[in-house]
């Protein structure tokens, strides 16, 4: 019954630092791979929001069937 409390601590905690974790989805590796700066994919290059190739690279994952 002592266990109980330290599993739960640790379970908060652990909950706690995954949602400080930002998720990201767009990461350098992709800019890496395809060779495209962050504006091809986004609004603006600093902005989270896909644009229509940004859109389109997410659900088929490659830029030559996205690109213009």
């Amino acid at each position: 019954m002592k266990k109980i409390p330290a599993i739960i601590s640790g379970f908060v905690l652990a909950v706690g630092l995954l949602s400080l974790v930002p998720v990201s989805f767009g990461t350098p590796e992709y800019t890496k791979k395809e060779k495209k700066g962050c504006a091809v994919c986004h609004v603006t290059a600093k902005s989270k929001e896909l644009n229509d190739v940004g859109k389109c690279y997410e659900a088929k994952k490659d830029m030559k069937a996205c690109s213009k």
